[in-house]
């Protein structure tokens, strides 16, 4: 137990770590000092929470073949870290069937046929290796992204030469703007963000890059 949650738990119970003989009677805080106590308390907690989210930059890191990496998920060497990283805000193609579901929604998406998904998945997936040749900067709250694989994947911000690798992804139109966004470092909240990722997705869209093009290619054929 570290010293702030000893500090509530005395707060609420009148009970905590003690040296005291155990036949020392102790007299019952009342309601208000249980008040005065947690509310002196909680600016210190939010200190710690605030600390424990903070933004680490990690500098002069490599990309790490792999056989699971894909355009949006890959492994990383960082220093002494090697370690899987999920890119925040955005999802490329699959490049296999083994999650179907998802596969079947990305097609969707982008209105194009599964074959022709997973194909854009390689694409990804080869541009991000491309992209990651040379040392990159990466920085991450060592936040947890789910999955359904056994090892731990960290969502992350990537820049390569000063560019966003979420942005560049989108804009190629290799990626959708989707997942788990967070307050970017620059302070610039994750909704505004967003925006901007979807105005890039737009003008990817308009140009049939990426994955568009088959969707391009299928609505001419169509006119």
């Amino acid at each position: 137990m570290n010293r702030f949650h000893a500090f509530v738990s005395f707060a609420m119970t009148g009970r905590g770590k003690s040296n005291a003989r155990p036949h020392r009677v102790r007299m019952p805080i009342s309601r208000s000092w249980q008040t005065l106590i947690i509310a002196l308390a909680l600016p210190f907690a939010g200190q710690a929470w605030a600390s424990e989210k903070e933004w680490v930059t990690l500098n002069d890191c490599h990309y790490v073949d792999s056989k699971d990496n894909d355009g949006d998920s890959f492994r990383v060497h960082c220093g002494d870290k090697e370690f899987r990283a999920r890119l925040y805000f955005v999802d490329a193609p699959e490049t296999t069937l083994v999650y179907a579901e998802r596969t079947r929604e990305q097609s969707l998406h982008f209105g194009i046929t599964l074959d022709e998904t997973m194909k854009a998945g390689v694409k990804a997936r080869e541009r991000v290796k491309e992209l990651l040749q040379r040392p990159f900067v990466l920085r991450t709250l060592w936040a947890s992204a789910a999955g359904r694989g056994r090892e731990t994947r960290y969502y992350v911000l990537i820049e390569v030469d000063g560019k966003s690798l979420a942005e560049i992804l989108v804009n190629e139109g290799l990626a959708r703007v989707k997942g788990v966004g967070h307050v970017l470092p620059s302070g610039e909240k994750s909704s505004s963000y967003m925006d901007r990722l979807t105005s890039l997705k737009e003008e990817a869209k308009r140009k049939r890059l990426g994955a568009w093009s088959s969707a391009a290619e299928e609505k001419k054929s169509a006119e």
